[in-house]
């Protein structure tokens, strides 16, 4: 699995400064709701978005040897044009989107209208171009423009927005609490930890960069500091935004019982239908991890409840249906969420999905338009390897995931870029050079079943019988459905250890 956004609601401000709040560690606060989740409808700008993916899958399945720099600029080129229609008119379907992933502004995100919100802004700005608030307004909305929509062609955007707003007021915590949002948001964690030092300088109990820092923290694979950053932040801002990453940094360390217990207070304190989603929704992620299907799918329709478009929601129900044996409710559902917002993670699930019915066409359809993203997100600064090695390693180019996978294991050293870079190891025939880095993906108690299960399939092949039966057991015993392709596999090794007893 890769690793999980944490995503917040909005801060509380008043003149420009976030107020202290008092001392509540991981409890509710009661009567204080997060903020409340941007409505993002789709609309023809969305249409346009997902048409160009799927144009640009087609002409990559006939011509296989296009060069993908040019393939990035002309499908930036197409995505573009649909963020600039998205910008410029307001829709009207009404669906809503994650709650932020920190706050835009006091008002921004409440008026459940982020495409109106920026056009608003736009305007403002044209007439009070010297007003850095609002251009470090902008510049938030453009990042959860992207991050709701799926379309890094608004990160430039954000980061003109940011550097107007600095150029202006360069001691602002809003527009520097911004670029640390935006650097997460391109993965670059290093840049991130920087700006949110800078902005809790200033104002030491800014939200955003109270929460960037411990995202930033965790993807350097700094957990003990991303503990005591957490801690820190909830010494100081304690509420949603803190207690989902509060929640994180303790099961990233095998902590479930508090991961659950603290997004629990974070649910009882929710009122907003964003954070009711939102916070349902990753409880809905820890129960799918430990293979409880169908506590993770009550969490989902608690959440779907609150808000019946929320993506991350439908996406997770699906992936517990098919992991529950739903298929065709799976299909259903990652279909209709690829069809608003192809992104890696479903794109991937749908393609294993139909790889696993033997399907291959589709699925390769589905792996295309991971392609197409990825090339999407590089055009816009985004660091995609990651992803690149994580879907590539499976189903695409095993030179080019290990690549990537070694490029990202450079920059950081976490336990996702450690199991990514184990697995395009094995994929590339490299086991022996693969079984540390499986070991470390394993080593903080993190459950993941994916994990153990390449750290089994590696033991195997290079001879640890004994190993890989255990850890290819427990995976199938902690999440038997972690993947719709994965748990077959795994479950057809460990039936060939068990016969070469």
């Amino acid at each position: 699995m890769a690793p999980r956004t944490n995503d917040s609601a909005p801060e509380n401000e008043e003149n420009g400064k976030i107020q202290p709040v008092r001392r509540l560690r991981t409890r509710p606060v009661q009567g204080r709701s997060g903020g409340s989740g941007a409505a993002a409808p789709e609309g023809g700008g969305g249409e346009t978005r997902v048409a160009a993916l799927r144009r640009f899958a087609a002409a990559a399945r006939r011509h296989r040897a296009l060069h993908l720099a040019g393939c990035a600029a002309l499908l930036a080129v197409a995505l573009t044009a649909g963020s600039i229609a998205l910008g410029a008119a307001r829709d009207n379907t009404g669906q809503h989107v994650a709650p932020a992933s920190a706050a835009v502004s006091p008002g921004l995100l409440t008026t459940g209208d982020l495409d109106t919100g920026i056009a608003s802004l736009q305007s403002h700005l044209r007439d009070q171009p010297r007003d850095f608030g609002s251009w470090s307004t902008l510049g938030l909305a453009y990042v959860e423009q992207a991050r709701t929509k799926g379309d890094p062609s608004r990160y430039p955007q954000a980061e003109q927005a940011f550097k107007r707003s600095l150029a202006l007021s360069p001691d602002n915590d809003q527009a520097l609490a911004g670029r640390a949002a935006l650097a997460a948001a391109r993965h670059d964690f290093e840049e991130a930890l920087k700006y949110a030092d800078q902005a809790l300088k200033v104002n030491p109990y800014s939200e955003r960069a109270l929460c960037t820092r411990v995202d930033a923290l965790v993807e350097l694979g700094r957990y003990a500091d991303a503990a005591k950053a957490a801690d820190t932040a909830d010494d100081r801002r304690p509420g949603i935004p803190v207690f989902t990453r509060y929640a994180y940094v303790r099961e990233l360390r095998g902590d479930v019982r508090t991961a659950e217990r603290v997004l629990r207070q974070a649910l009882s304190s929710a009122i907003s239908p964003g954070d009711l989603a939102y916070v349902a929704t990753q409880l809905g992620q820890l129960a799918w991890n430990q293979g409880d299907y169908d506590t993770a799918l009550t969490h989902y329709a608690r959440a779907l409840a609150a808000d019946e478009n929320y993506l991350p929601a439908l996406e997770g129900r699906a992936r517990a249906q098919a992991a529950g044996g739903d298929r065709a409710g799976a299909l259903k559902g990652l279909k209709d969420v690829v069809a608003r917002y192809p992104l890696p993670g479903p794109l991937v699930e749908l393609g294993e999905l139909y790889e696993s019915a033997g399907d291959k066409v589709k699925a390769d359809d589905q792996y295309a338009l991971v392609d197409a993203w990825t090339a999407l997100a590089r055009a816009n600064g985004v660091n995609a390897d990651l992803d690149t090695a994580l879907a590539a390693a499976d189903h695409g180019d095993r030179k080019s995931a290990l690549r990537a996978a070694r490029a990202e294991w450079d920059r950081r050293q976490t336990v996702h870029t450690a199991d990514a870079l184990a697995w395009a190891l094995h994929v590339n025939g490299k086991d022996e050079e693969a079984l540390p880095y499986a070991r470390k993906a394993t080593a903080t108690g993190y459950r993941n079943a994916a994990f153990l299960y390449h750290r089994g399939v590696i033991e195997h092949a290079t001879g640890n019988a004994e190993d890989a039966r255990e850890h290819l057991a427990a995976a199938l015993k902690l999440n038997p459905g972690f993947s719709p392709l994965g748990a077959r596999q795994a479950r057809t090794a460990l039936k060939d250890l068990e016969a070469a007893k």
